[in-house]
């Protein structure tokens, strides 16, 4: 049986593409969590809003639609509405043609729908020349397609949270859910897992009072714990190499 064996260097450009684009896989798994909060709490179905998700492939778009299906809009002022704030696409398609225009109509429309506004700029950070160059397309991919499999896998799962969590509690409740995982992403260091979690206790500590002043409260209980963290890391260090000498 024949098996289908991409070039050597398309393999290697592949997972340089995914070495790429990997450090903003969390965040875009965060974003695409919260998207997929947003529309199972819309008007819209489960099976609607994951077949939205993955015809789409836009969260700009799926958002700024969710509000035009709750009122009721007519067909023709979602899809005008979808179509404007994905304009920038065609700028996308503009850019990448130098480089792609050599490929097949069939290959070039899936290049185009695994297209994102991060896989884009990834891509052309690289440099590329333009027309045929070993590896090029298979770096394309390997940004664009991690891209995509992150945004949908993290879409998916964040309808079928939203679904799961009641709307007695809002939708607040959902999207801080679905915020956890870019902040605990952000936390390498001592000092800022100091401040994260005096933040959170102050916050909880202060809920009831008025005007969200417990946020206040944390923010600057956090800056202070992380400043206080970062000094006594820093005499710390300066003994050390005082020591030393």
């Amino acid at each position: 049986m024949p098996t289908l064996r991409l070039p050597a260097a398309e393999r290697e450009g592949f997972a340089a593409g995914f070495r790429i684009i990997s450090p903003l896989l969390p965040a875009i798994f965060s974003w695409g969590l919260v998207t997929g909060v947003a529309m199972s709490k819309s008007v819209l179905t489960v099976p609607q809003a994951i077949g939205m998700s993955l015809m789409l492939y836009a969260g700009s778009a799926q958002l700024a639609t969710l509000p035009l299906f709750a009122a009721g809009m007519p067909l023709w002022t979602i899809l005008l509405t979808v179509a404007i704030v994905n304009l920038r696409f065609v700028i996308f398609s503009a850019a990448l043609q130098p480089h792609f225009s050599y490929l097949s109509l069939p290959r070039r429309i899936v290049l185009g729908y695994v297209n994102g506004d991060l896989g884009f700029v990834m891509f052309m950070n690289q440099n590329f020349a333009n027309g045929y160059v070993p590896g090029k397309e298979g770096t394309y991919f390997g940004i664009t397609i991690s891209n995509w499999a992150v945004w949908h896998v993290s879409s998916i799962l964040g309808i079928m949270l939203g679904a799961l969590v009641p709307d007695s509690w809002g939708l607040g409740f959902a999207g801080t859910l679905a915020l956890i995982p870019m902040m605990v992403h952000t936390i390498t260091t001592r000092s800022m897992l100091l401040a994260v979690t005096l933040a959170s206790v102050i916050g909880l500590l202060a809920f009831d009072l008025p005007y969200r002043l417990n946020l206040v409260l944390g923010v600057v209980g956090a800056l202070a714990a992380g400043m206080v963290c970062d000094e006594l890391t820093a005499r710390h260090a300066r003994k050390l190499s005082g020591g030393q000498r």
